[in-house]
């Protein structure tokens, strides 16, 4: 079953789930890109603003001014050069924002940025997908209620079997959506940030940064995800956060996209 299933409502255009997930997702490199920098702004904001490194107003300013000033060219250039995509997008953003560039990413790794902003645009997606989804249920229960009385033939097997409504069978519909709604929300509500990890989970870099104060690491941590707008963050992680969140929601997409595809 393929992830790409559509809503055909009356009223309603068709519209690829998919696309839904990726309008915030992978679709939108320059989405992905200022999330990079706004992690590089928020993480430094945290460390030196509130927990006391040596990092000025004017490095923080500066960086927050230009997190959308993204020069794709130069970024290019830079990944050729050094193989890594996060470290040529520090370089630029060094450029952009030079008063930063000493700082920017201290103490973090890649996926310090690459899978916070994945995990980010997650949520919004969610947040794109969970409402259009029950409008289609609203929309599919005022159909149901219309013609509650029509009488259709129903099916078993394959077979004519007996009669029932129009409105009976779309019960069926709406019962698989809303239990697809209930999955997709858990997902969402329940869904964590990896926040300040390290490069095996161990926070061991920042540890190092704030002179061995562990209650300091947990208070970065505890910021990072707070001005990231998560209340949640993995407890034991590896430098990623676990892939098996990915598979969670591909599940759910597509147990969805099995629902729409009988629509």
């Amino acid at each position: 079953m393929t992830l790409i299933a559509y809503l055909i409502l009356k009223g309603v255009s068709l519209i690829p789930i998919q696309s839904l997930f990726i309008e915030v997702w992978a679709g939108s490199l320059e989405v992905k890109l200022a999330w990079y920098t706004m992690l590089f702004a928020k993480h430094l904001f945290a460390e030196g603003q509130i927990l006391g490194l040596n990092i000025s107003d004017e490095q923080i300013k500066q960086m927050e001014e230009n997190v959308e000033n993204i020069d794709f060219e130069m970024a290019a250039k830079e990944e050729s050069l050094c193989r890594h995509d996060v470290m040529a997008h520090v370089h630029t953003f060094g450029c952009a924002a030079p008063l930063a560039a000493p700082i920017i990413h201290l103490g973090s790794t890649s996926c310090y940025v690459g899978d916070n902003a994945d995990l980010i645009m997650i949520k919004d997606a969610f947040d794109i997908l969970l409402p259009k989804l029950a409008r289609c249920i609203d929309r599919l229960s005022k159909f149901a209620m219309k013609y509650k009385d029509l009488p259709c033939l129903g099916f078993t097997h394959l077979q004519p079997a007996q009669l029932t409504t129009v409105g009976k069978r779309t019960t069926l519909w709406i019962s698989d959506l809303l239990m697809d709604l209930d999955a997709l929300s858990n997902l969402r509500n329940n869904l964590k940030f990896l926040s300040v990890k390290g490069t095996t989970g161990t926070q061991a870099s920042f540890l190092t940064l704030f002179d061995g104060n562990h209650e300091k690491v947990e208070e970065l941590e505890r910021l990072v995800t707070k001005l990231a707008g998560f209340d949640k963050t993995f407890s034991v992680t590896g430098q990623t956060y676990p892939r098996k969140i990915d598979y969670n929601i591909l599940s759910a997409l597509g147990g969805l996209g099995a629902s729409v595809h009988k629509v």
